[in-house]
């Protein structure tokens, strides 16, 4: 005993050394080292069990445990019976002994290391392991103890980790589901009893002020009279032990429903039993309680303090709120189950029921407190707990209800209604304006499928809709909701590139937008007549103009007129978005129906836009510039925008009018067009300019009017371009604008014959634009590089500007007809000759080489043909000629990431070639080969980045892909009939060497590289049956198995576990005799870690069916029981024999 008290004082003594803040890193890895030795030695548990009886240092019993935990979960193989049978024993009585001292965090611990124990043992060796779980659940001194061991093998053992065989995880799983009728009637005991114990069931509550309207809308939803009573009673009052054993009983069950099925297991009374605590969640007090002012303590027991009555009430108030929460945990678990058996159809409707009584608890106004007053007086956690419920009931069960006559699902709505509308936060709000968008779509949906019951359908929640959209515009108005809209932030970006207004608009205009899709007339007119209203305000400030010189002023001075202003365009704003957003819904099918109500909104939009530029209201002088000035801005950026949204309308109305009567709408694009000039300049704010170029792109691009190019407003913006003494716009608009007037020039007119196009008219325009975009750049022609970094960067900035320009005209022509693609080559032909002969000058500089590459992958991609042969050859010969060894090295190895980004432009190109179905190209295969297998791949092959390794990738992939027959030339018809597995091969030593990099990669720990991989492999396979290839099958395919089965084992790459196992499955299925018989055995054979009986019993578990689940489901059953087994024999100790 000496030595093991010596011990502890040892043990004490290093423990407060590690964790005392003088300790050196060095000395702390000289302690953990000291104490893993002795944690591996044999018998060590003992001396744990003694720290664990005598210590009360938490570092100790922490450390001790954790020995018992290792020694458990990784040695108890090697560990003799007799031992096993001893800490069997004696763990528990410790538990039940010192459950009561141990802190909390020990206790836990403790519970833990015993159900591993069971997870092991139960119920072979340890078969009282379940039943004394269930006795101390029983006994009123140890329910707690007994709940914490229940919670902690349903976590433990209804899911293992894989330290576990698959067959014991099956077993344990089996057992514990015998044992769920047994627990789930212990739990509801536990619960219901404690709930008994403590109602008041003899008072009466007093009435409420709206207990008529409570009685009504309760007899709708609940239809049993005993429940409703039961509902009714007022909460208990539950002390602090009583509190604790009921949320640990709660807990429990939240983890059972998350894995068992539902089944008549889960009883009426259990329901009741949990929706009884989910009401105390409902308390407004839960979170704040009437205040109890005292100052002083109560003195009781003689002398004893304890604490102010409020200080109680508000902790006892705040335990039953987390009850609350708990019991809503326990229903949303069943609530997320899909999978409902026609018998539990009762129990759902009875859950619902049950829980829109707790809504309309939630919902109900009292003299008291208004809806909102009691929600910001719950708790938040109970109130997400409560969002989560209705959100799971209308996406996953309200197909199932709907029809049900004894769930009144307007009603629902009603509540539904308040409850979103009364949110405290602004997250909590568009939580449910989520639940309302998948409701929406649900209705969508039904209507689409029963397009005969439309108007029954619509007729029914025609109400719910009309004031949801009343609601919801309201809502993202300053008129009505000032206040809540103010605190929203309107700078701060998020993951998604969006401030919390931008959020806040876009959720609500999605809901708008599916209501706007049910009633499209009553929506439209709600919506338009907002806009009119806050429209004519807008359109009213011409009045307040003042001019004074050359200055103009708004004269809006009073602070009352100034804020009521900011609200109007701030309003005006959000709904000339919300009218954009309704767009789509004027066009299709409903075109002709809808037509003056978009024709309105069309002509609203130009003559708002009209206004804006000619009064420039954006550049005016204001009483408040900070807030007024960018509101301004924003409308009229918004009203472009929003025209912008009606183009697709615009081109159909063209397509209508275009031969007959098209003077409204030449005018309605006239009118919009004399909009742009006075915006087009870079004294213009960024944002109304870049939407001023969206307007032009969208007409010139969608609409394509005839006459667009001899609108005197359009002629002006062509001249403002080409204008080389003008100042150039910012790069995004200078390109918009660009690709606007070079689509003006190059898309074909709608509804024109071909000799009606005046191509060559637009022809000799379009060579004239190019011409003065290109006029800087063309003046480079055989001039080197500046040496002067002054002069160098210029040049290089007239470069990168000039084909970024041209890269966009040709992207944006690239689908276009021929005749288009023809004009666009001709115009700028000799810019791309000059980007030929520039290259090689620029080689080193890689921001121009990475323009420059984008501009020839363009031209790749969408002039090819127009390109010619000759010239197309000779870039690709130069590009060649350039990406040496040694530039490929220089580009990839350079800091930064821009090298690799010039080698990938390069790539991308040569995908381009590979792809090319002519023989145009094929004498470049062995070249392209070359480059990428002898310079590219061993520079890149070792380098954990996988920068260039993705585009390298796809280019083999795209190159033996659409070049199959540069390996085997055989015909279709040769390969049926030699099954394909025979084939004559050509150019084999580069086949294999591509495959060798293909295998290599999936050795790397790019997860990225490794997923592209293996579906280029399968998409081989499927095209091209690369598994079957003689080659493949007998050289590689062993390997590639081989790999793919190990990466499972080190579960490197565990997200692709699916992918993997179907990949090894259409492999193996070439040949399943083979890889049953041979390929199998052998890769066990020269598995590390097992013994000869273990590889028997893996070979012999791997069931011998053909069928992708069962054959997935055999591989990975064989990766966890190897890995299961190797942990197995780690743990024996040097020496075992095993027979």
């Amino acid at each position: 005993m000496a030595s093991e008290e010596a011990s502890l004082r040892a043990l004490e003594s290093l423990m407060s050394e590690f964790f005392h803040n003088g300790t050196s890193n060095e000395r702390k890895r000289e302690i953990e080292s000291l104490l893993n030795n002795f944690a591996q030695q044999l018998g060590a548990w003992r001396f744990c069990f003694y720290f664990l009886s005598q210590s009360h240092n938490d570092y100790v019993l922490m450390y001790s445990l954790s020995v018992f935990e290792n020694l458990i979960n990784k040695m108890w193989l090697g560990v003799p019976s007799q031992e096993k049978m001893e800490i069997r024993s004696s763990l528990p009585k410790l538990l039940l002994s010192q459950h009561k001292t141990l802190p909390s965090f020990i206790c836990n611990k403790l519970c833990k290391v015993i159900v591993d124990m069971g997870r092991q043992d139960w119920p072979m060796f340890y078969h009282d392991f379940f039943t004394n779980i269930l006795q101390l659940i029983q006994t009123p001194s140890t329910t707690p103890l007994g709940l914490i061991m229940l919670k902690t093998a349903s976590e433990e053992l209804a899911c293992p980790r894989e330290d576990l065989s698959v067959a014991r995880k099956e077993e344990l799983r089996k057992l514990l589901l015998e044992q769920v009728p047994t627990v789930l009637g212990l739990l509801t005991g536990v619960l219901e009893s404690i709930w008994d114990k403590h109602s008041i069931t003899a008072a009466t509550p007093p009435p409420s002020p709206t207990a008529s309207d409570t009685d009504d809308l309760l007899s709708n939803l609940i239809h049993t009279p005993n429940l409703t009573k039961q509902l009714s009673q007022p909460p208990p009052s539950l002390e602090a032990e009583s509190e604790r054993v009921c949320a640990l009983a709660l807990e429990c069950l939240s983890h059972l429903f998350s894995w068992i099925p539902l089944s008549a297991s889960i009883t009426p009374t259990l329901l009741t039993t949990i929706f009884h605590f989910a009401r105390l969640g409902c308390d407004a007090r839960s979170r704040h309680t009437s205040s109890i002012t005292t100052n002083t303590t109560c003195v009781v027991n003689g002398g004893s303090s304890s604490p102010p009555l409020s200080s109680a009430a508000h902790s006892s108030q705040r335990d039953r709120g987390r009850l609350g929460v708990l019991a809503m945990s326990c229903i949303n678990e069943l609530m997320c189950k899909n999978c409902v058996p026609l018998e539990f159809q009762e129990y759902l409707l009875r859950v619902c029921q049950q829980t829109f009584y707790l809504l309309q608890r939630i919902t109900r106004e009292t003299n008291a407190h208004s809806v909102r007053t009691r929600l910001e007086e719950l708790d938040e956690s109970y109130v997400e707990k409560f969002t989560d419920f209705l959100r799971l009931f209308v996406s996953v069960h309200l197909r199932r209800i709907e029809s049900n006559a004894q769930f009144p699902v307007v009603e629902f709505l009603a509540l539904l209604f308040k409850y979103t509308f009364h949110q405290p936060t602004h997250e909590g709000y568009l939580s449910c304006l989520d639940i309302w968008a998948l409701f929406l779509d649900y209705l969508t949906n039904k209507i689409r499928n029963r397009l005969e019951d439309r108007e029954a359908i619509i007729g029914r929640y025609e109400d719910a809709l009309v004031l949801l959209l009343t609601e919801v515009l309201n809502r993202i108005q300053f008129r009505y909701n000032q206040t809540q809209l103010e605190e929203l932030d309107d700078e701060t970006l998020d993951d998604d590139q969006q401030t919390e207004w931008q959020r806040y608009l876009r959720h609500s205009l999605e809901v708008v937008a599916k209501i706007m899709e049910l009633l499209p007339t009553h929506a439209f007119s709600t919506l338009f007549s907002a806009l009119q209203e806050n429209l004519d305000v807008y359109l009213g400030l011409q009045r307040c103009l003042v001019t004074n010189g050359n200055d103009q002023r708004l004269n809006v001075t009073a602070e009352n007129d100034c804020r009521r202003l900011h609200c109007s365009l701030r309003d005006l704003s959000s709904l000339l978005q919300a009218v954009g957003r309704l767009a789509e819904y004027f066009i299709g099918d409903v075109f002709g129906a809808r037509f003056n109500d978009a024709l309105t909104v069309v002509e609203r939009l130009v003559e708002v836009t009209l206004y804006g530029s000619q009064i420039k209201l954006y550049n005016m002088e204001t009483a408040v510039p900070s807030v007024l000035k960018p509101d301004l801005i924003d409308v009229h950026a918004q009203s472009l925008a929003a025209l912008q949204a009606y183009s697709h309308w615009l081109a159909r109305y063209y397509s209508e009018v275009q031969r007959q009567n098209p003077e409204q709408f030449i005018s309605i694009i006239s009118t919009a067009m004399e909009a742009l000039p006075p915006l087009i300049s870079s004294k213009v704010q960024e944002k109304l300019l870049l939407s001023a170029c969206h307007l032009l792109v969208s007409v010139a691009t969608t609409v394509r009017p005839v006459f667009l190019i001899n609108i005197p407003a359009v002629q002006k913006v062509f001249s403002r371009v080409t204008d080389s003494s003008a100042q150039r716009l910012p790069e995004e608009a200078q390109v918009l604008l660009c690709r606007a007037l070079s689509n003006v020039l190059l898309l074909p007119w709608p509804n024109v014959p071909e000799g009606e196009q005046q191509w060559g008219e637009r022809s000799s325009h379009h060579a004239n634009l190019l011409n003065a975009l290109t006029r800087d750049y063309r003046l480079l022609k055989g001039s080197s590089p500046p040496q002067r970094k002054g002069q160098l960067e210029a040049t290089k900035r007239v470069i990168c500007q000039t084909l970024g320009v041209l890269r966009d005209i040709v992207e944006n022509i690239s689908g276009e007809g021929t005749k288009s693609r023809q004009i666009c080559y001709q115009s700028l032909q000799e810019s791309a000759q000059l980007s030929l002969a520039l290259f090689p000058a620029y080689i080193h500089q890689s921001d121009v080489t990475e323009e420059m590459l984008s501009f020839f992958l363009a031209l790749f991609q969408g002039l090819r043909v127009q390109m010619g042969a000759p010239f197309t050859e000779q870039v690709i010969q130069t590009f060649l000629n350039m990406f040496t060894r040694e530039q490929l090295a220089e580009s990839i190895l350079q800091e930064g990431s821009a090298g690799c980004h010039v080698v990938e432009k390069f790539l991308k190109i040569l995908q381009v070639v590979v792809q090319e179905p002519g023989q145009a190209f094929k004498p470049f295969l062995p070249s392209i080969l070359s480059l990428c297998m002898e310079q590219l791949y061993p520079i890149i092959a070792e380098r954990p980045s996988p920068d260039v390794k993705a585009e390298l990738f796809e280019l083999l992939f795209q190159l033996l892909h659409h070049n199959w027959r540069y390996f085997y030339r055989s015909s279709v018809l040769a390969s049926v009939q030699r099954d394909g597995s025979d084939e004559p091969m050509e150019n084999q030593a580069q086949f294999v060497v591509v495959m060798q990099a293909f295998g290599q990669s999936f050795l790397q720990p790019d997860i990225h590289i490794f997923r592209q991989n293996l579906s280029y492999l399968e998409t081989l396979n499927s095209k091209h049956k690369l598994y079957h290839k003689k080659l493949f099958q007998t050289v590689m395919l062993p390997q590639f198995v081989s790999v793919l089965l190990q990466v499972l084992i080190h579960k490197s790459h565990d997200l692709l576990q699916e992918e993997i196992g179907i990949a090894v499955y259409n492999m193996a299925s070439v040949d399943f005799s083979t890889f049953f018989s041979a390929f199998l055995p052998e890769f066990l054979t020269g598995c590390q870690g097992l013994d000869t009986s273990q590889k028997g019993v893996l070979a012999r578990n791997f069931k011998m069916e053909r069928d992708l689940p069962s054959f997935t489901q055999s591989v990975h059953r064989l990766v966890n029981d190897l890995r299961y087994y190797r942990l197995c024999n780690d743990s024996l100790p040097p020496g075992t024999v095993k027979l």
